[in-house]
């Protein structure tokens, strides 16, 4: 059974690759109609500042999708790199999927269960950042990620709360 039977319940273009460690896989600036499913590993979501700083938008482990819609619905270039943490096995699929007018009513709830989960991430993550103190947003990266702090270098996750690697560590020394 392939990917795109159990997960999206439709046909659509895919295929599986592997990536070493540090790969790339998508660039900021180019128009993606692509969507990455990870099998297996890890990857991440960044921009990266006109100072060359980079800002981590969101993490994928397994059974995670991640892609820029914005360039897929509106055409316009990525604002995002997308690379590996650990070694991966990734599905690229098309995201024209979410337009098949020939989806039947459980292949609609099963997207639309795929959209609600990330945009309820995107939502607290917006929210959190607005609000919330740096321990308030570890707590929820936490909450968010259970099984990758181990997984992920600490100057990382300091990125996805938008502090510094010492302020983290401040704040894991006090749990």
């Amino acid at each position: 059974m392939d990917f795109i039977t159990d997960i999206l319940g439709t046909k659509t273009k895919a295929s599986t690759k592997y990536f070493k460690k540090r790969e790339i896989i998508q660039k900021q600036g180019f128009v993606s109609k692509n969507g990455f499913y990870v099998k297996k590993g890890l990857i991440r979501s960044y921009s990266v500042d006109e100072k060359g700083k980079e800002h981590i938008f969101m993490f994928g482990a397994e059974d995670w999708i991640i892609a820029d819609l914005e360039s897929n619905v509106f055409n316009k270039p990525t604002q995002l790199y997308i690379d590996t943490i650990e070694d991966s096995e990734i599905v690229i699929f098309s995201l024209d999927y979410f337009n098949n007018d020939q989806s039947t009513k459980e292949k609609l709830q099963k997207n639309s269960k795929l959209l609600t989960r990330r945009i309820g991430s995107l939502q607290r993550r917006v929210i959190q950042l607005m609000s919330s103190s740096a321990k308030q947003r570890y707590e929820m990266f936490l909450e968010t990620y259970p099984l990758l702090p181990n997984r992920i270098p600490q100057k990382m996750i300091a990125s996805y709360l938008g502090i510094t690697p010492e302020a983290l560590s401040k704040i894991r020394g006090q749990r």
